[in-house]
């Protein structure tokens, strides 16, 4: 179908073939795009991405993305590898000290969640006011970014990346409102279903959400591999007049309240 044929853009974050953002550049390059990949020095040498782009024919561009000068080298980077702008970025940056080193919300370490602030959500910022002070973006291009539905709701567990997810999500309405007039830019918010990638693992209760989360979504979860599916729908012409929105890609959960599934649960309980 070649959805994305000759479309050009950054793919970040990809880790290994469990990554998200492993599956959407697969994914954009069988629609026929063209990706730079880029991960931090520390992810490349423990991943495989480097046998990915390899075999895809991809430049690989190292970047610290709490580092504005590191994300200025990517852009331009890319840009010369593309021989000038291109079409989307994808976002998929996130992790939380606090998490990693089961600190509980109640006694966060504040230094801990700076950082979970930096890595997880200011990156973006920067990433976009890298894209935009360099007019790094065709006009009706796209940036997606990769959030979760505990930016809006409780969910034991998540932490300190719940705060993180909502400032992401607020910083893609803010600069969506600026970069849309500017260059008809577009800038949402996918919020996937919980996915047992390597960083999700790191989540206390990771597997309880995964079945919780399947068996309260009417679709069940939705995999890697979908939501690879569905970014690729928003970096493509046929999402053009569509920003500054969290979209729910969850398989139903995010509107649902209780399932026939969750009552035989509770009856069963008595």
């Amino acid at each position: 179908m070649e959805l994305l044929k000759g479309k050009k853009g950054i793919i970040t974050g990809a880790l290994n073939d469990k990554s998200i953002a492993w599956k959407v550049a697969e994914r954009a390059i069988a629609e026929g795009a063209e990706v730079v990949l880029t991960n931090t020095p520390l992810s490349l040498r423990m991943g495989g991405l480097q046998a990915f782009a390899d075999a895809h024919g991809c430049p690989v561009v190292a970047a610290d993305a709490t580092s504005l000068d590191d994300l200025g080298t990517l852009v331009d980077q890319a840009m010369e590898h593309f021989g000038g702008p291109f079409d989307f970025v994808l976002h998929s940056i996130g992790m939380s000290p606090n998490v990693r080193k089961n600190r509980p919300y109640e006694a966060l370490d504040y230094n801990y969640l700076g950082k979970t602030l930096d890595i997880s959500a200011l990156s973006f910022h920067k990433l976009l006011h890298s894209l935009y002070t360099r007019d790094a973006l065709r006009e009706w291009g796209s940036v997606v970014a990769l959030t979760y539905i505990a930016a809006e709701r409780a969910f034991v567990g998540y932490n300190d990346m719940a705060d993180a997810k909502a400032l992401l999500q607020s910083i893609t309405r803010s600069f969506g409102a600026i970069y849309g007039p500017a260059r008809h830019v577009r800038i949402n918010t996918v919020s996937q279903s919980p996915t047992a990638t390597t960083a999700g693992q790191g989540i206390a209760g990771m597997e309880q959400m995964l079945h919780y989360a399947d068996r309260m979504s009417p679709l069940g979860n939705a995999t890697a591999d979908d939501c690879a599916d569905y970014i690729v729908t928003l970096f493509s012409d046929y999402t053009r007049k569509v920003t500054m929105q969290n979209l729910y890609h969850d398989g139903g959960f995010s509107s649902v309240g209780l399932t026939a599934a969750q009552v035989a649960t509770f009856t069963e309980e008595k």
